[in-house]
């Protein structure tokens, strides 16, 4: 209603909840606004682990050996989990943020454990499906930005390696990885777009891999939006992916081709989280007295905060991102740590 009063032409959901919500996303294309974010028809598609894997079989995408069968017969999923060998991971094909999921060691635990995933699922997503996947020990998280255009182009913005988490929730982001060789790189990024022309896709979008120590990589799940963490892939590329978002929207072809898009230096994000370290890390309540500010250039604080403000329990407790920009690795983890001082 506050769009039409105001006689806007589009809505740009952002990147929370919004901006993969299908009934929202419907609303908006019924009411004659314009959705910044790709159609309806590939949110619910890639949205569910299970229909998204089975699009990325179609094709010929890598995807880690594991079960997405129609059938939730948990005797038929503990011989699923068998034939795949253990560890296995149990994952809600809904939702996201570690919820319905468990790493399974043994046989003897799978029933308890795919019993627990199915309650947290349903309990998060009012969704108690599950898939089976082969756990990968110590593997490295990368993710692919792309932008399609309104004309059917699709391109790449390099990678983002994620690989510090806690509770399956991202800390620190930084671009370029420092486990990708050129080749690699070039594997990784040529697949997500080929993802995205597959898919017919329009605006951004994130190909989210798990990289394992062979350097062998797969599919995990592509986030058909805008990432928190997008701005690292802004500060080495020099491109604003907002403005690119809305261009694709109304329809537009982008002026640049592949080759014209590169990486400058080297950026982090730290998530800054309101919990408690004495409380095992839980999300706290609490004011916030006073937000600082950097002395330095190539610093940015993304905070939906100011000072006195109240961290209730309404939210999520990530309540800012500080991004930096060096001219290489070592300069910019010197620089965040200077950042997070101030």
């Amino acid at each position: 209603q506050i769009a039409k009063d105001s006689k806007a032409d589009a809505i740009h959901p952002g990147y929370g909840f919004l901006s993969e919500n299908t009934d929202f996303c419907k609303r908006v294309d019924e009411s004659g606004i314009i959705f910044i974010g790709p159609s309806v028809d590939a949110i619910e598609l890639m949205g569910d682990k299970k229909t998204s894997k089975d699009a990325m079989e179609k094709i010929k995408i890598p995807l880690i050996p594991g079960y997405h069968g129609e059938s939730q017969d948990p005797d038929l999923l503990a011989s699923e989990a068998k034939k795949i060998g253990f560890p296995v991971l149990i994952k809600a094909t809904a939702g996201g943020g570690g919820k319905g999921m468990r790493i399974v060691d043994t046989e003897a635990e799978f029933m308890e454990a795919l019993n627990a995933a199915k309650r947290e699922a349903l309990n998060a997503f009012s969704n108690d499906k599950g898939l089976l996947e082969k756990y990968i020990k110590n593997p490295r998280h990368i993710e692919v930005q792309w932008v399609s255009d309104g004309q059917g182009n699709h391109f790449h913005f390099f990678e983002r390696e994620c690989s510090i988490q806690r509770r399956y929730q991202k800390v620190v982001e930084e671009t370029p990885s420092p486990a990708l060789d050129d080749k690699l790189r070039k594997d990784m990024c040529d697949t997500a777009v080929r993802i995205s022309a597959g898919i017919n896709y329009v605006g951004a979008g994130t190909i989210e891999y798990i990289l394992a120590a062979d350097n062998s990589f797969y599919f995990l799940e592509m986030n058909t939006r805008l990432q928190v963490e997008h701005p690292i892939t802004e500060m080495v590329t020099g491109v604003d992916l907002v403005k690119l978002q809305i261009q694709a929207a109304a329809g537009q072809a982008f002026d640049f081709k592949q080759s014209d898009i590169t990486q400058t230096g080297h950026s982090f994000e730290v998530r800054i989280y309101a919990e408690d370290p004495d409380n095992d890390f839980l999300p706290t309540i609490g004011r916030i007295k006073s937000i600082g500010h950097s002395t330095m250039d190539n610093v940015r604080l993304d905070c939906g905060f100011a000072d006195n403000t109240e961290i209730s329990v309404n939210y999520d407790p990530m309540i800012a991102k500080l991004i930096v920009h060096g001219s290489d690795r070592d300069t910019a983890r010197l620089k965040m740590d200077k950042a997070l001082n101030e």
